[in-house]
Order: C-alpha cells, then structure tokens, then sequence
C-alpha cells in the first residue's frame, strides 16, 4: 500500500532545530504509531520522502536505516520499505501493578496522587524519553501504601506523543501506572535497581527517618520502538523487597 498521498502537504524540515533525519523518522514513527500505517503497509519510497520533506537521499535512508535496526519497519532490497508486523511481548522483568501485589497478600492498599502536571524535560528526562530539552512532558508523584505505611514513591514522566490523554485523566480511581498498562501496551522495558539515600523531601513524603538506606527502581519502557515512560520508584530499604522468579528461558514463573 503506497502512503505517498493523501498525508497532506509536503513538511519542510528546514525550519525546526530537529535534526533533519529525526524529523523524518517521527514522521514515520507517527503514521505507525497511529494505526494509520498497519503493519505489512509499505512505506513512501526514498524519493517520495525526500521530495516531501526537501531533504538529502542520505538523509531519509538514515532514518530508515535506524527505524529497520529498531524493529519498525522492515526494508527489502529492490521492493521497498514495510510496516513491521507487531512481536508479542517478552521481557526479563515484567511491570507489576503494585496495588493487585499488596492486595494478593491480603493487606490493605491506598495511594496518595501529589501532584499531575505538564513540565518541559530536563536533558536527563528528554534523554530518557529520547524527546527534545525543554519538550513537554506529563509528570506525576503519588507515595503508595500498604496497611496505611508507605512504601514507594513514584516519580514518573510520561511521554506525550504516546499517552496524549494521561493529563486530563482523574486518578482518584485509576492510578498513573495501572492507566499506562491498560492504555498503553508495553513491548520493551529496562530496570536498574540502585542503593541510595533519600532527600529531606523524599524521606518525609515516605515517612521515615533520612538516614535510613533506600532502594531505587528506575524503569523505562517503549512501544513500539516510542518510549512511553520513565519512572523513578523509591522504596524505604526495611519495607519492601525486588525480587523475581523467572524460568530459563525468561518468563515469569508462577505458582
């Protein structure tokens, strides 16, 4: 299926400080992302790209290049470029909605939602969510509990290209993590646990003394080749534990 036309008028990658390449890449990544480009629909050739875009040959087979070696789409020599189609979900650890593991234990569960609000990114968020400094971005901190003790801080950013909704949704039923796990199906996600010590800040909204050693789960996760999220979850070293139960072949084992 040629996209060629019917996608409107032609954009001029000449004015935005975006570099050229990733102009064309998003662009691309948008139509996937959308569902208006399905998976096994073929993609504008090179030509048609660098005519609408005013951009070099090189220049769009870079973005191609990047977005085959993602996994997006999928070029064959002498026929074209394609959609990739979608791989099922395979992850060494799996996202866990904290609420269903406290109540799984038979313990009461309760989540206070600090603040939700738009903030343009840090190099370090816009790094993460591989977004531009200063972009747009949703965050939110809620402290979870468990019997009423607080157990994690969760400091979260999320990407707005893929969760355009998560600012206006009222999270006094639904949480910020259990909306993206229903709204916004993972395929890829990254942990790194770190010993660290907590801030004036972050010991008070946890509840226990500054002195006290923590556990930091930072975690990212992507759609598609797009990141959805990156969220930084504190957790008071003498109330919780990470930990997980996997088979050789790294799914989760379960009972």
């Amino acid at each position: 299926m040629n996209h060629a036309a019917g996608q409107g008028p032609a954009t001029s990658a000449t004015n935005s400080p975006t570099a050229l390449y990733q102009q064309v890449k998003e662009y691309i990544a948008r139509q996937i992302q959308s569902g208006a480009w399905q998976p096994g629909d073929r993609v504008p050739s090179e030509q048609e790209l660098v005519t609408r875009f005013g951009v070099s040959r090189m220049t769009v087979n870079r973005a191609l290049r990047e977005l085959s070696e993602q996994g997006r789409v999928v070029r064959v020599a002498g026929v074209g470029t394609f959609v990739a189609e979608h791989k099922p979900q395979s992850t060494l650890l799996s996202v866990v909605n904290l609420q269903d593991e406290i109540r799984m234990r038979g313990h009461d569960y309760a989540c206070d939602v600090i603040l939700v609000e738009r903030v343009a990114a840090s190099i370090e968020v816009a790094a993460a969510l591989e977004l531009r400094t200063g972009e747009s971005v949703f965050h939110s901190v809620c402290v979870h509990r468990e019997d009423g003790v607080p157990v994690q801080l969760e400091d979260r950013y999320v990407n707005p290209r893929v969760a355009p909704d998560f600012i206006s949704q009222d999270f006094s039923g639904i949480k910020p993590g259990e909306y993206l796990l229903r709204n916004v199906p993972y395929d890829q996600v990254e942990h790194v646990v770190d010993a660290i010590s907590a801030t004036p800040d972050q010991a008070a909204q946890l509840e226990m003394p500054p002195t006290q050693p923590c556990l930091m789960l930072t975690r990212r996760t992507w759609t598609n080749g797009v990141p959805v999220t990156f969220v930084r979850c504190l957790h008071p070293g003498n109330r919780y534990r990470l930990g997980s139960r996997f088979r050789a072949d790294g799914n989760p084992a379960f009972g």
